[in-house]
């Protein structure tokens, strides 16, 4: 089992490293803006049509401010277009399994849930949401929301790699060029891929059949191709159907489900080269792909450790239980699915193609630990990596304090305002997820939805919250999370957890990037060094544990205490 596991770990990894290295160069001539003339060109007549005028070569920059109310306007206007979709799905076309208005609180839901890239989904997609809604009103938006992510992470990386500038880009630039150029593309790519592992993608009504057992059922059809892609890519997570990745209409085989964990940790990875490369030192992005991977294996080998050792109640009653195959499928088995539960909440995806309700009591916590340390190991698209620019600012300062030195990072001091903002976008996700979790348990429709009794049903409440403020949107599916008080509490939990971080990581670009970059010195503390990943790396533990391990201790912790202790 180990070997295989490391094997085929190894094999992702270098995959992942060798594509998201030539993803990562591409990446840094966008952000630069280093395109060829031609296409700089037809954009500019795209814009004077747009109503922008070109200053000179280039786009009328903005400040940081100018640039966060671009994106709240551009995210506002996506908003109020699905909710009006997906209230009047029943009376537009494309809708041959003839779905029903939402209500307005599920629409609501469903409609922060995906402008805020999490994804969580409170209804079954193929029989809930017409064709036209999935293209037109959710796929629409999970490039839309990918793209902020992205832009954001694009306006850190500026601020931090040049030197005294006033100008972050323009919102409305680096959303196009996002679109067009990184994010359409490469769903095009995965899309071809998919279909030629058996992925469908058709316009067909449901299809009845008849099974070997002579029994008839209804198949789902749609889109599903295209919209998987970019569910994928943009580390957006919301199955075409309610089983999502464990589909097998999502994810046929094993060579589609390698590429849809591949999917997921593609940009996020090539963020970080390109990172590097702008810095003027390329093992600055290394070091945080370092940190994220060293973390990132460790809690593979867990989950598989603890699906592998199965539930004590079945091993102590003599059943042969030397894995926990529950709500898993078997065409990817133990290791498989340890892989894709770990990759999937590392970044804020929340795609699954195993049931996380149906992990062991430890199993299950490793997934809610990724997503409480902010999703920052590898992290969604754009928001992993400025959630552990976050840490390396924490550990920067943490560093200077222990030596005696002014914490600086790529040259850059770091002052008391940027840290009252790193405090508060590290902290306000905590907050929100302990909150929520403390209203539901003390009310009487927040206990009714859970369907376990013990730790197991403060779990299950304990995950929604962390999924929904983290903006990862996987479940303890044991949760009934249908009801207006859950629809209204996480959609807005989603709405604190994407824009309440995404704020002050631009305040923070905003403040740096009009400080001048300072030569390195003999002071200067390497932060690429060993000792440096080893800090950043404890740093993002120690926020985790601290925050956290209350909650767990309530939960899976004492749930597998619980099993061995009935013994």
């Amino acid at each position: 089992m180990a070997t295989t596991m490391l094997i085929y770990l190894a094999i992702f990894l270098i995959t992942l490293l060798v594509i998201g290295k030539m993803l990562g160069h591409y990446l840094a001539r966008l952000i630069e803006g280093d395109l060829p003339h031609w296409v700089t060109q037809t954009e500019h007549v795209i814009w004077r049509c747009c109503g922008f005028k070109p200053a000179g070569k280039t786009i009328q920059p903005m400040s940081w401010y100018h640039y966060m109310l671009a994106l709240l306007i551009f995210n506002l206007m996506g908003a109020i277009l699905l909710f009006v979709i997906l209230l009047n799905q029943g009376y537009l076309p494309l809708n041959p399994q003839f779905a029903s208005n939402m209500n307005w609180d599920l629409a609501l839901n469903t409609t922060i849930s995906f402008i805020t890239n999490t994804n969580w989904q409170a209804y079954s997609g193929e029989t809930a949401v017409s064709y036209l809604s999935q293209m037109t009103g959710l796929a629409v938006q999970n490039f839309l929301s990918a793209t902020t992510g992205i832009a954001v992470a694009f306006v850190l990386i500026r601020a931090l790699t040049q030197s005294s500038c006033t100008s972050l880009g323009n919102a409305w630039v680096d959303i196009g060029r996002i679109t067009l150029y990184v994010l359409l593309p490469l769903s095009i790519v995965w899309s071809l891929l998919f279909v030629s592992q058996g992925v469908i993608q058709n316009f067909h009504p449901a299809v009845l059949s008849q099974g070997l057992d002579g029994q008839q059922q209804w198949l789902p059809m749609g889109p599903v191709a295209s919209q998987e892609a970019i569910k994928l890519l943009g580390t957006n997570g919301g199955g075409y159907f309610a089983a999502n990745s464990a589909h097998p209409y999502e994810n046929p085989t094993s060579l589609s489900n390698f590429l849809q964990i591949l999917a997921i940790f593609l940009i996020p990875t090539a963020l970080c080269f390109a990172f590097g490369r702008l810095s003027g030192a390329q093992r600055q992005g290394h070091t945080l792909l370092w940190a994220m991977t060293l973390i990132f294996i460790v809690a593979v080998i867990v989950v598989t450790w603890a699906e592998w050792q199965g539930n004590p109640e079945f091993i102590f009653a003599g059943t042969d239980s030397s894995l926990n195959m529950e709500g898993k499928e078997t065409r990817f088995g133990i290791i498989g699915s340890a892989i894709f539960v770990a990759v999937t909440t590392a970044a804020s995806c929340g795609a699954v193609n195993a049931m996380h309700d149906s992990l062991t009591a430890l199993g299950g916590m490793v997934p809610m630990w990724l997503m409480q340390t902010g999703e920052v190991v590898f992290g969604g698209v754009g928001s992993g990596f400025y959630g552990m620019i976050l840490y390396v600012l924490l550990a920067v300062f943490i560093a200077g304090l222990m030596v005696g030195r002014a914490p600086e990072y790529l040259g850059k001091k770091i002052g008391v305002a940027e840290m009252k903002w790193v405090a508060v976008a590290i902290l306000i996700s905590p907050a929100v997820v302990l909150l929520g979790t403390t209203l539901a348990l003390f009310t009487d429709v927040g206990r009714e939805a859970i369907l376990n009794p013990g730790p197991h049903g403060f779990s299950e409440v304990l995950y929604a919250f962390t999924s929904a403020a983290n903006n990862n949107g996987s479940a303890f599916a044991g949760l009934n999370a249908t009801s207006p008080f859950y629809n209204l509490l996480l959609g807005l939990s989603m709405l604190i957890g994407r824009f309440g971080v995404m704020l002050p990581v631009l305040a923070i670009a905003g403040s740096l990037a009009v400080k001048k970059r300072q030569p390195e010195s003999l002071a200067t503390l390497s932060t690429t060094s060993p000792l440096f990943i080893l800090l950043l790396i404890l740093t993002v533990l120690m926020i985790g544990a601290l925050t956290f391990v209350p909650a767990l201790a309530l939960g899976p912790i004492a749930e597998h205490l619980q099993l061995f202790w009935a013994k």
